[in-house]
C-alpha cells in the first residue's frame, strides 16, 4: 500500500498495544536532538495546516533531513530540535494475493480485518510538529532546515519564528509574566 491510502484520519483510531499481536516498532528513533542543556533564545515551530495522518516514516525522515542540514551547520551543539507528534495509531492492511489462481486461496473481502504494517500519528490544524531552538545567527538555516523537512511530510506547512524574552537573573518571577504580553503582542 501507498503512503496515500493512509493520509486521511477516517475513523477510530486502532492503539491498544497490548489487544494487538506483531504490532510493528515506530521507526523514528531519537524525539529529542542537539544540545539539550542550553536554552536557546530563538525557537522555530514547523506547523500543520491540515488535518491529517503522518507515517512514521515520514516524520523520521523529515527528522533526518532537518537533522543533517543542522549539524553540518552548527555540529552537534549549536542547536535543538524536538519531534512533537508520536505515531501511536497502527495502521492495517488486509494483503491481497494478484496472481492467477488467487481466488481459491483467500477470501477476498471475508474476514478482512487486515494485520499490522505501519504507525501514524494524527495530527490537527496548527499543531506543532518540529521545534528548532537556535541562536540569532542560526534562525536562517532552521528556516531552511523546516523547509527541507516540510517536504517529507503528506501536508501543507507553516512556519513560525518566535523570541524568547531575555531573562535576567535579577528578575523576578512576577516581572517576567508581566513583560511577557508586551512582547508577544508587539506594543
Amino acid at each position: 500500500m501507498r503512503g496515500r491510502n493512509y493520509r486521511s484520519p477516517v475513523g477510530q483510531p486502532y492503539t491498544r498495544m497490548k489487544y494487538i499481536r506483531g504490532s510493528p516498532v515506530s521507526k523514528v528513533s531519537k524525539f529529542n536532538m542537539g544540545d539539550l542543556a542550553v536554552n536557546f533564545p530563538f525557537k522555530i515551530y514547523l506547523l500543520a495546516s491540515e488535518r491529517v495522518q503522518i507515517r512514521h516514516n515520514a516524520l523520521e525522515s523529515a527528522r533526518v533531513a532537518a537533522n543533517k542540514i543542522l549539524t553540518e551547520k552548527y555540529g552537534e551543539t549549536g542547536f535543538r530540535i524536538s519531534l512533537h507528534p508520536y505515531p501511536h495509531i497502527i495502521l492495517r492492511e488486509n494483503k491481497m494475493i494478484a496472481t492467477a489462481g488467487a481466488d481459491r486461496l483467500q477470501e477476498g473481502m471475508r474476514r478482512s480485518f487486515g494485520k499490522p504494517t505501519g504507525r501514524a500519528a494524527r495530527v490537527d490544524v496548527g499543531q506543532v510538529i518540529l521545534s528548532v531552538h537556535v541562536n540569532r545567527e542560526g534562525v536562517e538555516a532552521a528556516k531552511a532546515a523546516c523547509k527541507v523537512a516540510s517536504t517529507k511530510l503528506p501536508m501543507k506547512t507553516r512556519l513560525v519564528v518566535e523570541e524568547k524574552a531575555a531573562v535576567e537573573p535579577s528578575q523576578s518571577v512576577e516581572a517576567i509574566a508581566v513583560e511577557t504580553p508586551a512582547a508577544v503582542t508587539g506594543d
